[in-house]
């Protein structure tokens, strides 16, 4: 505003004018001269105060809006530093996830791969009827323990449950007490001839079933006449007693090598 001298009023300048604390105090100081000396003398050190806080108030301003600018800056870095961690996070987890489904895929093919292998794998005709027992009784070894005083098998030395497998496919024809051999299975085969599996504990199969090569059968045992868990085997023409010819010529005539 200006100072009007014809009128004695205060007229509007054309240009707006932003006054601040200083502006309020400098118009406080005119005021004060058109009122009178007096008024004026008691505004002067108003005046002067308002001319010394100015710079004080816009510095404190100025350190304000810089704390505040400071403060969301850091804010700022703060949330893009977690969304970066997060991010990390997130890739590594994914690229964990896609190792261990690449790893089962791999082991997945592996094992489709060795079954094939096994599948294409021609299959032994003819098996030992236990694994890894050593014969310690031989065919035709003399004893009173024998009614006919020779040794009609072989003995394979096992541990009780030990399990008994069919030398070879066919058809169970024996299957229970055997008298002398207690439990007792006597397997016929496709090529005529007879297996005679003796002493067990358990019988796994009953008569008249079609076993496959290397099928359990039942399990080693003592019962009957034995001094101990062993399995007795026998080869035989026929299915009966007297019939046998030695074990360890036809398993060996067929491929299965025996300590």
């Amino acid at each position: 505003m200006a100072f009007n001298r014809a009128s004695g009023k205060l007229s509007r300048s054309t240009r707006s004018i932003r006054l601040g604390t200083a502006a309020a105090a400098v118009a406080v100081g005119v005021a004060g001269v058109v009122a009178g000396p007096a008024a004026a003398a008691e505004h002067k050190n108003t005046f002067s105060e308002a001319l010394a806080i100015a710079p004080s108030l816009a510095g404190h301003v100025a350190d304000q809006a810089a704390a505040q600018k400071s403060a969301a800056a850091e804010k700022a870095a703060a949330e893009k530093k977690a969304a970066a961690k997060k991010a990390a996070e997130k890739k590594a987890a994914e690229k964990k996830a896609a190792a261990k489904k690449a790893a089962e895929k791999k082991a997945a093919a592996k094992r489709e791969d060795a079954e094939r292998a096994n599948r294409s794998k021609p299959r032994p005709s003819v098996v030992a009827p236990i694994t890894g027992g050593d014969v310690t009784t031989p065919y035709k070894s003399g004893g009173q323990m024998w009614s006919s005083g020779k040794h009609s098998g072989i003995d394979f030395a096992a541990r009780t449950g030990t399990p008994v497998k069919s030398v070879a496919a066919g058809t169970v024809v024996t299957a229970g007490w055997g008298g002398a051999y207690g439990n007792n299975i006597v397997v016929k085969h496709n090529d005529g001839t007879y297996t005679q599996y003796g002493h067990l504990s358990a019988i796994g199969v009953s008569v008249g079933q079609q076993v496959g090569v290397g099928q359990e059968i039942g399990k080693v045992g003592s019962t009957g006449n034995s001094t101990g868990p062993h399995l007795h085997f026998e080869a035989r023409t026929a299915a009966t007693y007297g019939s046998d010819m030695d074990p360890v010529d036809y398993l060996r005539g067929k491929g299965v090598p025996l300590s």
